[in-house]
């Protein structure tokens, strides 16, 4: 006789819906100006983000119930089609170019990120990889370098894009995974400088990144080029104040913010809600990222416990470069706000991956 399995984390799946709520109540609020300029349509984004908020929800039903050890099976093939598109994606005239990156396949308006696949592709293989009880991590050529070869694969295949951000997202993540798996610390910092090299490489590589960065460091020696978007962002918050100036109130959202719906989407929601608002949804990020770790150390399966891990630091990660961006503590990347955020692949592909922690979460103690 079959035990009935228990229900997901409660608290879990509240911070996913409340979080999702507030996001489409943002998304018409910050997009409702920009939709009626380019679309005619002051529901334009808002009416998409509740198509794309309802798919997710039915892939997120669907993950949730489905036995996580579903995804051990198929996590190498999900991988390489991940691999897949990501080369597609840099065929000129079959990959479409958003933004300034060539990062989109589909037609016209609707299309997908295969960079968005690619984080939970590698979050799922890793777990499955690194949980693997012949694998030792903590050798250095025949334990670290091989999964970290492969991270750094589909890292650079995300840069020819190039798309900084999901890439970041992809790699602190995956990180996370071969740090929970056993690896030593001194190895991870040793790489660590090696990263923070490339890094450097990567920046004076291109001179927009260089631009960021010194935009960054004093937005107002180019106010209305490279440290437009920092300042603007700062001039919503700030008006904020402890309780915003109403919902629908922002004034930076009358094309001053560019793309307010998207990355900026922070700014605005602070401005009408104020710090309250601001705070309100930074704590239940938090709770649901505590949530996601707790799962991790309870469940009694280390590929369970790796995959937890992998997508609570996926969000984790997400959040505190999108804020960090926002309020000026870090360069301007580009990527969103989870569940929060305007966003077809992001949004589903996130409510896809909470899914399955919701169903890790019935296997937890």
């Amino acid at each position: 006789m079959n035990k009935t399995r228990p229900a997901p984390d409660l608290w879990l799946l509240i911070c996913i819906l409340a979080l999702l709520t507030i996001g489409i109540v943002m998304v018409y609020s910050a997009g409702s100006v920009l939709g009626f300029h380019d679309y005619g349509d002051s529901y334009y984004f808002v009416k998409r983000q509740l198509l794309f908020a309802g798919l997710g929800l039915i892939s997120m039903y669907i993950t949730a119930n489905v036995d996580y050890h579903f995804w051990h099976k198929y996590a190498k093939i999900g991988l390489m089609v991940c691999f897949v598109l990501l080369i597609i994606v840099l065929i000129p005239g079959i990959g479409n170019v958003r933004g300034g990156a060539r990062s989109w396949l589909g037609i016209s308006s609707f299309g997908i990120q295969p960079s968005e696949f690619m984080k939970l592709g590698m979050i799922l293989f890793l777990a499955k990889w690194l949980s693997q009880e012949q694998f030792n991590i903590t050798f250095f050529t025949k334990g670290l370098l091989p999964p970290l070869g492969l991270i750094g694969m589909a890292f650079g295949l995300i840069m020819l894009q190039p798309d900084l951000g999901t890439g970041t997202v992809m790699l602190g993540a995956s990180l996370m995974i071969v740090f929970t798996a056993g690896a030593k610390l001194k190895h991870l910092a040793f790489l660590g400088l090696a990263g923070a090299v490339g890094f450097a490489g990567l920046i004076i590589a291109a001179p927009y990144r260089l631009l960021r960065i010194t935009a960054f460091l004093d937005p107002w020696s180019d106010p209305l080029g490279a440290g437009y978007q920092i300042i603007q962002s700062l001039y919503a918050i700030g008006p904020g104040g402890l309780g915003g100036l109403g919902l629908g109130m922002s004034r930076q959202k009358y094309s001053y913010v560019p793309e307010p719906q998207t990355d900026f989407i922070f700014s605005i929601l602070a401005e009408e809600l104020g710090f309250v608002g601001g705070l309100i949804v930074l704590l239940l990020f938090l709770i649901l990222v505590w949530r996601g770790m707790r799962i991790a150390m309870t469940i009694q399966n280390s590929f369970g416990s790796l995959l937890a891990v992998g997508i609570a630091g996926m969000v984790a990660v997400q959040v505190i470069i999108n804020i960090g961006v926002v309020i000026g503590l870090m360069p301007v990347t580009g990527i969103t706000l989870p569940l929060i955020s305007y966003g077809g692949s992001s949004l589903t592909l996130m409510l896809t991956a909470l899914g399955i922690l919701l169903n890790l979460s019935r296997y937890a103690r």
